[in-house]
């Protein structure tokens, strides 16, 4: 039982982000360090392109978050400092982009993908219960039709 709790602690740990800030990034001022890490946290990896540049240790990143550590130093407001690095690297930098007309599809896109394919199953159980008969009616069979019929299913079980 031991062992399954320390597994199960193990990997809760593993799973987590990287922290990759190094220690030596660190403000001393906790207030400005705290401002500086919710920046990071809305920053994209412009190398890594899925994780922040708060968890992602790559060197680019480690320069982005004392980039934005002096920006907060010399004074900068936080919406200073997110403007001048989107004005360095542009708008992909951000993890949350601003719903624009080029951004559009980001924000609306996955809704459209979803509806089409809730439509295309809709579509595809009508056809479903419509049968193989297109949703016509079956019709009674003709005189003629019944007694090929009768002797087909006559030659059949001889």
């Amino acid at each position: 039982m031991f062992r399954w709790l320390v597994l199960i602690l193990a990997l809760a740990v593993a799973d987590g982000p990287a922290m990759a800030v190094n220690p030596s990034e660190v403000l001393a001022d906790p207030l400005l360090e705290k401002r500086a890490r919710e920046i990071s946290k809305g920053l994209r990896c412009v190398v890594c392109q899925n994780q922040s540049i708060d968890d992602s240790d790559a060197t680019l990143a480690r320069d982005l978050r004392v980039l934005v550590r002096e920006r907060l130093v010399a004074g900068d407001s936080d919406q200073d400092v997110v403007d001048y690095v989107v004005s360095r690297y542009g708008e992909f930098v951000l993890l949350k982009p601003p719903f624009k007309f080029a951004t559009a599809v980001l924000w609306v896109g996955p809704a459209v993908i979803v509806l089409a394919a809730l439509a295309a199953m809709a579509a595809f159980f009508r056809r479903q219960r419509r049968g193989a008969t297109g949703g016509a009616r079956p019709t009674a069979l003709s005189d003629d039709e019944r007694r090929r019929l009768d002797a087909l299913m006559k030659d059949d079980r001889t």
